[in-house]
């Protein structure tokens, strides 16, 4: 007679969705034999390779209950969870507590060691436990901390109308849960935010306009440069930080001064921020230039090209990418010839037609105007489709022309003959001067962001409207 105890065939590895969004089933094969049973709880790559998000795990918590009954909940906690049993079994039971249209739906399950939940922040969780000795393991991705911010929902509550198994009035409760409001009395669970440093920057403030419910952070609260305005901030607020603060003045780069505050801003603070991003699981986006590249040839330059940067600046930027490129959620966002509000090429342009000056301006750079309102809208282009993380190329639409072209369509535009602006070469235009190299090729092709269905306005259109708006300033 064989001593070999027949098993069950396990489980496949699989996820099943719920009715709340975002959360959903595992189901877990259990390998036993005679001895008992082996499960591969958590296994990232697996998991992920069925659609859970790679959330981080950074402590593991059990509870364990001595009698069948125990019932605890319902708690939304600023973490995502990732819920098992490893003795005994529960039912479970889950109420999305996050400002929305699912506020308030409700899962119910039963869960053994064959089973396992991932739970997203802000959804509530409570379980009922079906037999003695179950032991409830749960993996989170933030710390505990006394500070941390709850919400909480009355186990009774008649809303959800949650059909316990055991009668609440027969189970075991904590005398906290016994004082937790109804559904109606709850402050939803606020969404995670996104946070915009260099809120006070021509990219900030355009961006300010395109996500108004932002948090916009200036120079006086983060300052890359000062890695403790980093550690004040509370990042388990935010999912995505938009860094439009960068070092910008291309020709002080090129001085001993002005080349250490180059690198300070542009890669080593940089470099702190994109370790705050790794640890918070943040998607960051982060905005670079044409600079990267060494101006050669006649073709538009694209994401997989090699940077080869001419100046401090142009090597900043590069090695801000690279930077940047090691936080796992990341868009980086190539432009050129970058005009928002405050002091540019074209109000330059516009004053001195009005003025009577008639400009020598450089014919051999040619690229394309980037207009802040279209980084924004880009941008939140990419934070809404999600496609594959990276570079993008962004700038305004249309043909590339010269720095000379444009100075002469802002003549015409303005009402002034563009003859009056004479085209010279870089080399005579900066002779003499202290001046960084600049890229003569800054063509960037846009094909990989038109990809993702983002076709940014014709420049000369973006022109158009900017020198209207600015006459009516």
């Amino acid at each position: 007679m064989s001593d070999t105890v027949e098993r069950p065939v396990p489980k496949q590895l699989a996820v099943r969705e719920t009715t709340i969004p975002g959360m959903v089933l595992i189901d877990l094969p259990l390998h036993g034999d005679n001895r008992g049973w082996f499960k591969e709880n958590w296994q990232r790559e697996k998991m992920m390779s069925l659609g859970l998000p790679d959330f981080g795990p950074v402590q593991n918590n059990i509870s364990f209950n001595d009698k069948r009954g125990a019932t605890r909940g319902i708690h939304a906690e600023p973490w995502d969870k990732y819920v098992s049993v490893a003795t005994g079994s529960i039912f479970g039971a889950w109420v999305d507590l996050r400002e929305g249209p699912s506020f308030g739906t409700v899962f119910t399950a039963e869960i053994g060691p064959d089973t396992a939940i991932f739970v997203p922040r802000g959804v509530g969780n409570s379980y009922q436990t079906l037999e003695d000795d179950t032991a409830y393991v749960y993996l989170v991705n933030d710390h505990w901390s006394p500070n941390a911010a709850y919400t909480f929902l009355n186990l009774e509550d008649e809303t959800v109308a949650i059909e316990w198994p055991i009668p609440l009035a027969e189970s075991e409760r904590s005398a906290k849960d016994l004082t937790h409001p109804r559904l109606a009395d709850v402050s939803p669970f606020k969404p995670l935010r996104t946070l915009v440093i260099g809120a006070n920057g021509q990219l900030g403030r355009a961006i300010r306009e395109a996500l108004p419910d932002a948090d916009f952070a200036d120079r006086s609260r983060i300052d890359l440069t000062k890695p403790e305005t980093l550690d004040a901030v509370s990042w388990s607020e935010y999912d995505t930080v938009i860094n439009a603060a960068a070092y910008t003045a291309v020709d002080k780069a090129e001085t001993s001064g002005g080349r250490a505050a180059c690198w300070d801003s542009n890669v080593t603070g940089l470099s702190h921020l994109a370790s705050v991003a790794r640890e918070h699981r943040i998607t960051l986006v982060h905005v670079s230039s044409d600079y990267v590249f060494d101006g050669s040839g006649s073709l538009p330059w694209t994401e997989t090209d090699a940077p080869a940067p001419l100046g401090v600046y142009g090597h900043t930027k590069a090695a801000g990418e690279a930077v940047v490129g090691q936080v796992p959620r990341h868009f980086i966002l190539r432009t050129s010839w970058v005009i928002g509000d405050g002091d540019n090429f074209v109000r330059t342009m516009s004053s001195l037609a009005g003025r009577g000056v008639d400009p020598s301006v450089v014919q051999d750079q040619i690229g394309r105007l980037t207009f802040t309102a279209d980084i924004a809208a880009g941008i939140m282009h990419l934070l809404s489709v999600r496609p594959e993380y990276g570079i993008y190329n962004l700038t305004s639409g249309g043909p590339h022309v010269s720095w000379a072209e444009i100075a002469r369509r802002v003549f015409e535009i303005t009402g002034h003959d563009p003859g009056r602006v004479t085209g010279v070469s870089t080399a005579e235009y900066f002779a003499g001067k202290h001046a960084a190299p600049r890229p003569l090729n800054s063509r960037l092709s846009l094909e990989k962001i038109a990809a993702t269905g983002f076709v940014p306005r014709d420049a000369d259109d973006a022109l158009r409207d900017y020198l209207q708006d600015a006459t009516q300033d």
